[in-house]
């Protein structure tokens, strides 16, 4: 029974940096701001009107929220139009829509990951708190902490990693994670989402994990030092 005790308890604590990784990323996906912003940022309508697109902000946004409706969806492939001289222009090429698709499969990996590693992390939360009348809440707290650390060592990694070459880590994870070439295709598509784009979102991610896991370390860290002090 230990043993078995233990084994779930190491789980926890690898599964919390998963969950909070995978929330994170979903949270991106689904965030019409992180889209508009980086369009803004990156002044993508200047960059695809002298691509011959003459695009307006209402656009734009519209553009934001068709990819997050896509992501969402059953389609297999992505269909995005403008109009342009009173005509629908599809947006992207073949080889851009294949590569969506694939991107598409990596979010869904994503949401699925964090389904599990959520429903895990809760029932252990729950046996935590109510099993055996409390008596392992201590231990839930100072797994949750170990968690939270783990999961600041690797943004503490990643972010590194980022500042000193996010170029290459960003071109190697393409190579990793698929099995074409795609995600160079040269359209619309690099327009939009230019390496900048890809660096903040990372940045994002960093940051909001770090806050994250400081919460849940923190918030687990004041329950053991009221309840030793109550001791």
């Amino acid at each position: 029974m230990k043993i078995a005790v233990s084994i779930a308890r190491i789980i926890f604590v690898v599964c919390l940096p998963v969950l909070l990784l995978t929330a994170v990323i979903a949270g991106e996906v689904n965030s019409s701001w992180l889209y508009t912003h980086g369009f803004e940022k990156y002044d993508v309508r200047q960059s695809l009107g002298d691509n011959g697109l003459n695009l307006t902000d209402a656009d734009m946004a519209g553009i934001a929220r068709g990819f997050i409706h896509y992501f969402n969806s059953s389609e297999e492939y992505i269909s995005l139009t403008v109009q342009q001289n009173g005509k629908s222009v599809m947006l992207f090429s073949n080889e851009e829509t294949i590569h969506f698709k694939d991107v598409k499969k990596l979010f869904r990996f994503d949401y699925n990951v964090l389904l599990g590693t959520f429903c895990y992390c809760l029932l252990f939360t729950l046996a935590g708190i109510f099993w055996e009348k409390g008596k392992n809440r201590n231990n839930l707290a100072g797994d949750t902490i170990k968690g939270s650390v783990l999961s600041l060592g690797l943004m503490l990694l990643l972010g590194i990693g980022a500042l000193v070459d996010f170029d290459s880590l960003f071109y190697q994870f393409h190579l990793l994670v698929f099995t074409n070439s795609f995600w160079s295709a040269e359209g619309n598509m690099l327009l939009l989402f230019p390496d900048g784009f890809w660096y903040d979102a990372a940045v994002y991610i960093v940051i909001a994990i770090v806050l994250l896991a400081l919460i849940l370390g923190g918030i687990s860290w004041a329950y053991l030092h009221y309840h030793r002090k109550r001791e």
